[in-house]
């Protein structure tokens, strides 16, 4: 399974950027859960999810400024970040899981540097 994300960079404050997390490489079906960041010195946090119907949830720190959304025949997820803060700048991770066989396995992408200057 590989996840390959990009979109990430140095911006300014109030910019945007958009990461993708494109999701491959298995018979069986791979689900993209979401988007997570680690800021250094701190713990992995939850950025943003999206289900298989389109249903979302956000971090109450990204609420109205980040948008997640999927491509389904690209499997693919988005990640459009608008009005960001210094605060926001992490290293930022794609997360799926696969079922098979009744086992769920979880997997991480290599993550990408988002970086807000003030």
């Amino acid at each position: 399974v590989q996840l390959v994300e990009s979109g990430g960079g140095l911006v300014q404050a109030g910019g945007s950027l958009r990461l993708s997390c494109a999701a491959s490489g298995s018979a069986f079906s791979i689900r993209i859960r979401g988007w997570y960041r680690q800021a250094p010195g701190k713990q992995r946090e939850l950025v943003a999810t999206i289900t298989s119907g389109g249903s979302s949830t956000y971090a109450d720190s990204v609420k109205g400024r980040f948008t997640i959304s999927r491509d389904s025949a690209k499997n693919t997820v988005y990640l459009q970040m608008n009005s960001l803060k210094p605060e926001d700048t992490a290293v930022y991770y794609c997360n799926a899981f696969q079922i098979r066989f009744g086992t769920n396995y979880d997997y991480w992408g290599q993550g990408t540097q988002v970086t807000v200057s003030s």
